[in-house]
């Protein structure tokens, strides 16, 4: 049951987190790991340039410091430092990728979860290409450690396979009750798999009825997952789901389906009532399509890197991405 005094007090120390975490040091950590990096690379030092795939977490925690200062302190609805962040999270994904052999134990800085966040929202900027490439790697690893799926995130899970339906793609041959599919796959070929849900609760609903033609259905599931989020995020901090303080009142889960209902040309609500659908975060503006953000030069100076002295890497396949 949603306790909303509860939910408010949650959401008061979600947004205090962020004003108590002081910028100049976040943007300190920055620097060093953009210094750093430019002494790997300014030596061509090729025994030391996994620390560059390290350094992009600085990135990362950089620009969500900022993103945050932007919606929840400023109340602003741009999206350019979210736009990093997800920037980061693919080049992460892309530079792990060289490492598998030199460094098979190597610890991911990204997470299953983080992965998904960013192949949706590529999907809701417009940004074909990186989807398709990001989409690619998560197939092609699925039963690698270097996309993690043994994930108790059922919003996670809910998300993938809603892309998979909405653009007609299938993982392990289907696009139904992935959860359960991975599960069985993961058990069989004894990869870990105990964290991976069973059921997904209310998305399970939404799964079966998002492409309703009846906004009097559509909406109820919508409240339902609302609630679903708001629940876990009142116990920020402790929560397994929802209970993280980067992402934990951002419900892109809901807007991740409202955009495919609009994109089937489907009814979607105009306006909602409930307190997590009108948070700042709820309320950013993504643009179908978004132009990219300028490059960050610590992001610029690694891709640049691996570009040179890597062949196999992987966006050297693809051109220039991430270019208006």
């Amino acid at each position: 049951m949603l306790n909303l005094k509860k939910l408010q007090l949650s959401y008061n120390r979600y947004c205090e987190n962020f004003v108590e975490i002081k910028f100049e040091d976040v943007e300190e950590e920055y620097i060093d790991s953009l210094n750093e990096s430019t002494h790997i690379v300014k030596l061509n030092d090729v025994e030391k340039d996994h620390i560059l795939l390290i350094d992009l977490d600085s990135i990362k925690s950089y620009y969500l410091s900022k993103w945050k200062e932007d919606v929840l302190i400023n109340h602003q609805k741009e999206s350019e430092n979210f736009k990093i962040i997800v920037m980061v999270i693919f080049h992460q994904c892309m530079g792990q990728n060289l490492y598998k052999s030199r460094y098979p134990k190597m610890a991911l800085e990204y997470s299953y979860k983080e992965v998904i966040m960013t192949l949706i929202h590529f999907t809701m900027f417009g940004w074909k290409k990186e989807e398709e490439i990001l989409y690619n790697f998560i197939v092609e690893h699925i039963e690698s450690r270097w996309i993690d799926m043994n994930d108790f995130n059922k919003h996670t899970w809910f998300l993938l396979e809603l892309y998979l339906q909405f653009r007609d793609k299938k993982i392990l041959g289907t696009n139904q009750h992935l959860n359960v599919v991975v599960r069985e796959q993961f058990k069989s070929s004894n990869i870990e798999y105990g964290l991976i849900p069973e059921d997904l609760d209310i998305y399970s609903e939404v799964l079966n009825q998002w492409k309703t033609t009846k906004l009097e259905e559509i909406e109820p599931l919508i409240s339902k997952m609302s609630i679903f989020h708001s629940v876990f995020a009142s116990e920020i901090g402790e929560s397994i789901e929802f209970g993280d303080f980067g992402y934990g009142f951002y419900p892109y889960e809901i807007l991740f389906l409202l955009f495919v209902r609009k994109k089937n040309g489907l009814l979607i609500p105009e306006e909602f009532n409930d307190f997590l659908m009108n948070t700042p975060e709820a309320k950013m503006r993504i643009r179908d399509p978004e132009l990219y953000p300028e490059w960050d030069p610590l992001l610029k100076l690694v891709d640049s890197f691996y570009r040179k002295k890597y062949t196999e890497y992987i966006p050297n396949i693809h051109g220039e991405l991430f270019r208006n």
